[in-house]
């Protein structure tokens, strides 16, 4: 059995579905990330906003992917599946969070490179991998957390999808350690933990891109109501 399905409460059963609760709760991120297309492509507003929420709203469908990917069928490059869209999403909050604070837009490569020297940190085993991932999570938290500093209007969501996040952690693994979880049942703390982090990334969408506020960051619906 593989170290990231042995580290899930919910057991691993052959088939499509090796752990049941666990996969399907992966369509989470994939639910939360077409919904951040889907208010893209609805909304009107500067072209560089829209862009790098397609960005984030298609690395969240990836998490979600990748995660069904790894407690469904399993194949043997499941790790991959499951951590690197997991990597370059920390990496692009990260990133994101940077130029704001900086008052300069990065280049793509200040998230896609640190993505990618997570190949061979993956095949290199769990351990690594887990702190890298650790490390990329810090540095998303941490630079959100400045950014809201200087942001204010930013805090709303920045604090909502870290507690929703945090809570997730908690109670996910609490569940697991309570008389509630049943090895076999549908409730199951990872699977709840799946659900909460895509609800943060939902939360986190209005941070995204956001800049200093001029008239063309300002959203507005792409067919508004005439007032009566």
């Amino acid at each position: 059995m593989n170290w990231a399905v042995a580290a899930v409460a919910e057991p691993y059963r052959a088939g499509f579905l090796g752990q049941p609760a666990s996969a399907v709760s992966s369509l989470s991120f994939v639910a939360a990330g077409a919904g951040i297309l889907v208010t893209r492509a609805r909304t009107r507003t500067a072209l560089r906003l829209r862009d790098r929420r397609t960005i984030f709203g298609l690395l969240v469908v990836g998490i979600g992917v990748g995660s069904f990917i790894q407690h469904g069928p399993h194949p043997d490059w499941q790790a991959y599946a499951h951590d690197l869209p997991l990597a370059a999403t920390l990496a692009f909050v990260a990133a994101d969070a940077m130029s704001d604070l900086r008052g300069r837009e990065l280049s793509e490569r200040w998230w896609l490179v640190p993505s990618v020297a997570m190949v061979p940190v993956v095949a290199a085993g769990p351990s690594a991998s887990t702190d890298a991932q650790a490390a990329f999570a810090s540095a998303a938290i941490g630079l959100s957390l400045l950014r809201v500093r200087k942001r204010p209007a930013l805090r709303t969501s920045v604090v909502a999808a870290l507690a929703t996040a945090a809570a997730g952690a908690v109670l996910g693994r609490l569940l697991d350690r309570t008389a509630l979880h049943q090895a076999a049942g549908l409730i199951q703390g990872h699977a709840l933990w799946h659900v909460l982090a895509a609800a943060a990334l939902w939360q986190l969408v209005p941070a995204v891109g956001a800049r200093s506020v001029t008239s063309a960051d300002e959203e507005v619906p792409a067919h508004p109501h005439p007032q009566q």
